[in-house]
C-alpha cells in the first residue's frame, strides 16, 4: 500500500504558475504508475496527466496541454505537476492517484488503487 500527500495548491493570479507535489511513501515508488485528476465544484473528477513507472512516457488532457508538465523523482518519491498559464478555468481539487506495477500511461480513473486527499487550485480572473 502506498499513502499519497498533495501540496503546492493556492490561489493564483490568470496567467500565473503553480507547482504541485505529490510525495509518496510506503512501498517502492518506482513500481507505481501516477496520474494527476480533478475535480471542480459540481462536476467529476477528470483526467489531467499522467506518467508511467520510469517518467519516461506522460500524457495529457486536450485542455493542459503545453501549459502543464508532469514530472517524477523515484528518489525523492515524489510526483510533480508544473502548471503554467493558469485560467480560471483550472479551478479544482487537484489529486494525484497511483497504480501499482503498471508501467503504462493511465489515464482511466477506475484503474487507480490509491488516492491523495486532494489540494485546492484556485485561478482568479
Amino acid at each position: 500500500q502506498v499513502q499519497l500527500v498533495e501540496s503546492g495548491g493556492g490561489l493564483v493570479q490568470a496567467g500565473g504558475s503553480l507547482r504541485l507535489s505529490c510525495a509518496a511513501s510506503g512501498r517502492t515508488f518506482g513500481n507505481y504508475a501516477m496520474g494527476w485528476f480533478r475535480q471542480a465544484p459540481g462536476k467529476s473528477r477528470e483526467f489531467v496527466s499522467a506518467i508511467n513507472r520510469s517518467g519516461s512516457s506522460t500524457d495529457y488532457a486536450d485542455s493542459v496541454m503545453g501549459r502543464f508538465t508532469i514530472s517524477r523523482d523515484n528518489a525523492k518519491n515524489t510526483v510533480y505537476l508544473q502548471m503554467n498559464s493558469l485560467k480560471p478555468e483550472d479551478t479544482a481539487v487537484y489529486y494525484c492517484a497511483a497504480r501499482y506495477e503498471s508501467d503504462i500511461v493511465i489515464v482511466t480513473r477506475s484503474e487507480y488503487d490509491y488516492w491523495g486527499q486532494g489540494t485546492q487550485v484556485t485561478v482568479s480572473s
